[in-house]
């Protein structure tokens, strides 16, 4: 059972916005995401948070400092997802602004698995190009203690850069910086892997300019890798609070601009997607999986090389060489979800709570978006599992939860009641991995779905679509979509999606796999299509849509994407 609710908005606070110089439908759809002043829509630089309040920032700054002093190697271990890559990428190309002589080394996931590991200590330390001194983490080692204590032991420094969840022993490195471990202070919890370096970026120059490194020579510009931060703050889905909306409003701002990386460039021509209108769904659907596709189908170097080269033709030949990977990617992920649909042609929705699926010839990379594409269908906490060896003996399972149940926490509840069950896991509340033996998923599977029963309401279980109800005539023109598009939208800010009845005056299939419609409303008509859906609507229905703007032949007209009919 599917329910479209409106979106609460405050009347005062609405006025509030409108009183400041906004849209009134801007002001409405800001006051409904909790936007109570003016100052929390400004997006200018000067408004982010300082680096001063983020635990580690400052030491992070004097390692990085000294280090930079004595022309240490530096070696940046990265994570092989796109928040990883362009942390890596930011990194790199920023180290380099300060004159670093700075190298990278992303695991390979098949291999190595997730984090600074020991094996990845070793792998350091066999680099052609000598012994690193200093390791620094992006988007991981929060929960690397055996690897650190391993790079400690053979004299190589650690700098831990991360944002996931601690455990209970944080690992012995020089300096962490996460705002989400144990002290921190710093207002933005949710910041990204690429964020946080960053932060260490702007303390790192703070730091030098202290030391009078800038006395007769200009400031490196770091506001020149806020593409890439903008970047990898959408792709990895975090909560797009005040802080982030500012980094990926201003890393934007440059992409349309044109003052972006030669890889970015070449992404967004690959993706067929106009730099010049960027908005953050390009970011999110078209460059943040094609970038993600390197790591799931091979190792994310290709993505992170595709994001520090300065020469624009080998970034163009990297960016055609992702969007290939893509399109691989989403051939094995169209069989894995036919599989997996098969095989729930039968699932009753009300007799479970969880679903947990496991194929031996499914695709260890691909098995997250499959898990994703579950959840999306029924609606319920999905884990899908695949081969982690040739062998066959461990299997890797990926999930994807729904509001209301945090992954990470019933994993961890999983792990305590059923001892010797899970080898290792990590995640957070939407989004959790783990690993076990192949023998032992039927008792994971009854375990899942033990806690999801135990948590679960009936409530939660049914699928409530928000929007920001009805949108007045006058506004389905491709000048108000083009305000919407300007604006940062994204995971806890969600796009506008807005709801109304409307007479459905044609429809057809087209692909046999996608509804195009034709809607009618007060003598206006307008061009609908409701993607991977095949059942046609009834003579009249409410429908929940979101607004793009459709060009053809340089002419631009509004057309509705289709999110659910009732």
């Amino acid at each position: 059972m599917t329910q479209i609710v409106t979106r609460a908005a405050s009347p005062a606070d609405a006025e509030a916005l409108m009183r400041h110089g906004l849209h009134p439908v801007i002001a409405r759809l800001y006051a409904a995401r909790g936007v109570t002043s003016p100052d929390e829509v400004e997006t200018e630089f000067k408004r982010l948070h300082a680096p001063t309040g983020l635990k580690g920032c400052d030491d992070a700054a004097i390692v990085l400092a000294d280090a930079l002093a004595a022309n240490k190697r530096m070696l940046v271990v990265a994570d092989y997802d796109c928040d990883g890559a362009t942390a890596c990428a930011v990194a790199v190309r920023g180290l380099r602004m300060f004159g670093a002589s700075i190298d990278y080394l992303v695991p390979n996931r098949f291999e190595y698995g997730y984090g600074l590991t020991p094996e990845i200590v070793e792998l350091a330390a066999r680099s052609p190009r000598g012994l690193p001194e200093l390791l620094i983490t992006v988007d991981n080692g929060i929960a690397s203690v055996e690897g650190v204590a391993a790079a400690n032991a053979l004299g190589i420094d650690v700098l831990v850069t991360d944002h996931h969840l601690p455990g209970d022993e944080l690992p012995a490195a020089r300096a962490i910086v996460n705002p989400n471990q144990p002290g921190c202070a710093f207002p933005s919890k949710c910041i990204a892997g690429v964020g946080v370096m960053f932060y260490v970026l702007l303390a790192l120059r703070a730091e030098l300019r202290k030391r009078g490194a800038y006395a007769d020579a200009p400031e490196p510009r770091l506001d020149g890798l806020l593409d890439l931060v903008a970047l990898g703050t959408v792709a990895d889905v975090v909560k797009l609070d005040c802080n982030n909306r500012i980094l990926v409003a201003q890393g934007l701002k440059r992409i349309r601009s044109g003052r972006m990386q030669p890889g970015i460039a070449a992404l967004f021509r690959a993706a067929a997607r106009d730099a010049r209108a960027a908005s953050g769904f390009d970011l999110g659907f078209a460059l943040g999986p094609r970038l993600n596709a390197a790591g799931r189908l091979s190792d994310m170097s290709l993505g992170i090389e595709c994001l520090t080269t300065d020469d624009v033709g080998r970034a163009w030949e990297f960016a055609q060489q992702l969007d290939s990977m893509n399109r691989e990617r989403r051939e094995i992920e169209a069989g894995m979800q036919q599989q997996a649909l098969a095989e729930l042609a039968t699932f009753d929705a009300g007799k479970r709570a969880t679903l947990t699926l496991f194929d031996p010839g499914w695709h260890q990379g691909v098995i997250g978006i499959v898990a994703g594409r579950l959840k999306e269908k029924f609606h319920r906490p999905s884990f899908t599992f695949a081969h982690a060896d040739d062998s066959g003996t461990l299997c890797k399972g990926s999930g994807r939860s729904i509001p209301g149940f945090h992954l990470r926490d019933a994993v961890d509840l999983i792990s305590k009641r059923e001892p010797g069950l899970i080898h290792k896991f990590g995640g957070h509340a939407m989004a959790a991995g783990l690993t076990l033996s192949t023998a032992d998923i039927p008792r994971f599977t009854a375990a899942f779905e033990a806690v999801g029963r135990e948590w679960l309401t009936a409530d939660a279980l049914s699928r409530t679509i928000e929007t920001d109800g009805e949108l007045e005539d006058a506004y389905f023109t491709p000048q108000f979509v083009e305000m919407l598009d300007g604006a940062v939208w994204g995971q806890g800010f969600p796009a506008p999606t807005f709801s109304g009845e409307f007479e459905v005056a044609s429809q057809a299939l087209v692909k046999d796999k996608h509804l195009k419609l034709q809607l009618l409303r007060a003598r206006q008509r307008f061009n609908a299509i409701w993607f991977n859906h095949t059942e046609p609507l009834p003579v009249r229905a409410v429908v929940a849509y979101r607004l793009v703007s459709d060009s053809w032949n340089g002419v631009a007209r509004v057309q509705l994407i289709v999110e659910h009919a009732a």
